[in-house]
C-alpha cells in the first residue's frame, strides 16, 4: 500500500513584506491625530474625538485585509520528498577491499 505524500508548511513572510503597509498606517495615525488636535484647538473635543474613532475604525478593516491577504500570499505546501537512505557499512567493519589497499 502506497504511502500518503506528506506536506510541509512554509510561510516565507518577512518584515519587509509589511512593512511599507505599517508604514502607511502609521501615516494614517498621524494624519488622525492632526485632524483631532486642529479640531480641538477649534473648541469642538467631540467632533475631535469624532474624527480620530472614524478613521480608525474606517482604515483598520483595509489594514488587516492587507495584513491578510499578504500573509495567505506567501503561505506554500511544499511535498516532501522522500530522503534516499544509501547503505553503508558499519564503522567498526571494515570491507575485505579496503584492508587489502591498506595492506599493500
Amino acid at each position: 500500500m502506497d504511502k500518503a505524500p506528506k506536506y510541509r508548511f512554509v510561510c516565507t513572510l518577512t518584515f519587509g513584506d509589511i512593512y511599507g503597509q505599517v508604514i502607511v498606517w502609521l501615516v494614517i495615525l498621524l494624519i488622525s491625530l492632526a485632524a483631532s488636535l486642529a479640531l480641538m484647538g477649534a473648541r469642538q473635543p467631540v467632533f475631535a474625538l469624532a474624527t480620530v474613532g472614524l478613521i480608525l475604525v474606517l482604515s483598520l478593516p483595509f489594514l488587516l485585509f492587507a495584513f491578510v491577504t499578504t500573509l495567505v500570499n506567501h503561505i506554500e505546501f511544499k511535498a516532501d520528498e522522500p530522503q534516499v537512505e544509501t547503505a553503508r557499512p558499519a564503522s567498526g567493519a571494515i570491507s575485505s577491499q579496503q584492508a587489502a589497499q591498506a595492506v599493500s
